[in-house]
């Protein structure tokens, strides 16, 4: 009804009848049903529908402005080359309208300035339009570009972490290895004339190469590559030694305070480095990114078949845990995990940041489990080659279980 009446009162005072007047309403704002999808069409229909219109010398009617929806969508959407050309078309139509062979030069120029300024306003808000969501996707496009970069450097710092542990490995194992080679020479002097002893030292390297493959087996379960050469080796810290670095974090600008709680147990090599490196992590991450004045404490307990370890601190808080989310907490993650662990890290709700280990303390029975599980892998081969050996000399070699 509301339309019908402003097609009634626009067609009031015309000579033209009503069927045309319809018929121009529909020409000019059907098109716009399209607007979305093709602006250009549209500005095309409704701008060739205007100038049918006043070369028909028919009055102009308020849904000529559909010319200019259609220039905005135009100026916002497409191409800056199809904008230029719908704002000359759209001026070409002003100076069209207002063109009168008897008006005055003065009266004209008023006119079309009038008729312009509102025009070129239209066309430079849908430039501005064109301009902002271009700029809109620019920052999306490189939102997401950072995001695909930030997780490439956390498979890079993955890949780091597990080429330095490859290099822990053999300081890990070094020392089992060798203690098991010395045993088993002293044991080869002393099975003739003290058999006590090498009894002694059998039973150590039945223990040390238990230690020792239980060892190589969790580290090499993280490793995906080779380590690369050229970094000295030097030998691998561990919980005797936290105190050390606590010492060398308060010599760096960071006051920090270590405290102990419970009887450490018999941790393998491997697990106490694990532990320390957790520790270096976190006070790393405290002193870079706490801010001036951070204090730092080092909380850790022995008991209930776990090591439990807490590092706070009291800086900033929130700061950290984008550091740590990229490449610190992954390397921490996986030393836990080794070992059957977990780490957490979070900002404090009243400032500063913690991180919080939880590793199973290895337990002999799992080491039995773990060398039956190899034994049953060897035992043939293991048996084979001794069976071959004595039938060389003449003897034979029978197993039992």
């Amino acid at each position: 009804m509301v339309p019908l009446c402003v097609i009634q009162v626009a067609y009031a005072g015309s000579a033209a009848p009503l069927w045309a007047v319809l018929a121009l309403h529909a020409a000019l704002l059907a098109p716009l049903l399209r607007l979305r999808r093709d602006p250009l069409a549209v500005f095309a229909v409704t701008a060739a529908v205007s100038f049918a219109q006043w070369a028909a010398g028919a009055d102009l009617l308020a849904a000529n402005l559909s010319v200019l929806i259609a220039m905005y969508r135009v100026a916002a959407w497409r191409p800056l080359r199809w904008a230029v050309a719908a704002g000359a078309v759209a001026e070409l139509g002003v100076l069209l309208l207002v063109a009168r062979p008897d008006a005055p030069l003065g009266v004209l120029v008023k006119e079309y300035a009038a008729f312009s300024v509102f025009v070129v306003a239209i066309w430079i808000a849908g430039i501005h339009a064109a301009t902002r969501r271009r700029y809109v996707l620019s920052l999306v496009e490189r939102a997401e570009q950072a995001e695909r970069e930030r997780g490439q450097q956390a498979v890079i710092a993955a890949a780091a972490e597990r080429a330095r542990i490859a290099r822990e490995l053999h300081d890990v194992v070094a020392h089992h290895v060798s203690v098991i080679v010395l045993h088993a020479e002293g044991a080869g002097y002393a099975v003739a004339g003290e058999p006590e002893l090498a009894r002694d030292a059998l039973a150590t390297i039945s223990t040390t190469g238990r230690r020792a493959l239980a060892e190589m087996r969790r580290l090499v379960s993280v490793l995906r590559e080779e380590s690369g050469a050229g970094e000295p080796r030097t030998p691998q810290p561990g919980l005797s030694r936290l105190g050390e670095l606590v010492e060398r974090s308060r010599a760096s600008g960071l006051p920090a305070v270590l405290t102990v709680r419970g009887t450490p147990p018999d941790l393998p090599e491997g697990q106490e480095l694990a532990v320390y490196r957790i520790v270096q992590e976190a006070l790393t991450n405290a002193l870079k990114h706490g801010g001036p004045g951070t204090r730092a404490r080092v909380e850790l307990r022995f008991g209930s078949g776990e090591v439990a370890l807490d590092v706070t601190d009291d800086g900033r808080g929130a700061a950290p845990l984008t550091a740590v989310g990229g490449h610190g907490l992954t390397g921490m993650r996986e030393r836990a995990a080794m070992y059957g662990g977990t780490v957490e890290a979070a900002p404090l709700p009243g400032g500063g940041f913690r991180v919080s280990a939880r590793i199973p303390v290895a337990r002999d029975d799992a080491r039995d489990e773990l060398w039956t599980g190899l034994r049953e892998d060897a035992g043939d081969r293991v048996r084979g080659s001794l069976g071959e050996r004595a039938g060389a000399r003449g003897g034979v070699w029978e197993a039992s279980s």
